[in-house]
């Protein structure tokens, strides 16, 4: 648990849009199996809400930076790991009841 919580927070691993099960398991030297049984019974998510919300998180500080102010949100979304728009929104929408852009404007 402390190697796969190490891996995403300082290594930051969720940052590659093509981050799949089997390469962090080969990461961390361990089975997709393991990994998957670890996610889901230590953080109580599957995989991709467990990469998600590292995404999501990264997003969110993203979006409130004001050097980003020129961006768009779905580049901030591609820059914190997203690989496409609807995966994005669809669980952006889910993590927080609300859509991206709703939640920057009640953020200013």
């Amino acid at each position: 648990t402390n190697a796969l919580i190490h891996s995403m927070e300082k290594d930051q691993l969720y940052l590659k849009q093509d981050l799949s099960l089997i390469s962090l398991a080969d990461h961390l030297h361990t089975s997709g199996n393991k990994l998957s049984w670890l996610i889901n019974d230590t953080m109580d998510k599957n995989f991709n809400e467990f990469v998600n919300d590292y995404r999501i998180e990264s997003f969110q500080k993203k979006a409130l930076e004001p050097d980003n102010q020129n961006f768009t949100l779905l580049g901030l979304a591609f820059e914190s790991g997203f690989n496409s728009k609807s995966a994005f929104n669809d669980y952006f929408k889910k993590k927080t009841g609300t859509t991206p852009r709703s939640w920057l404007k009640a953020q200013k």
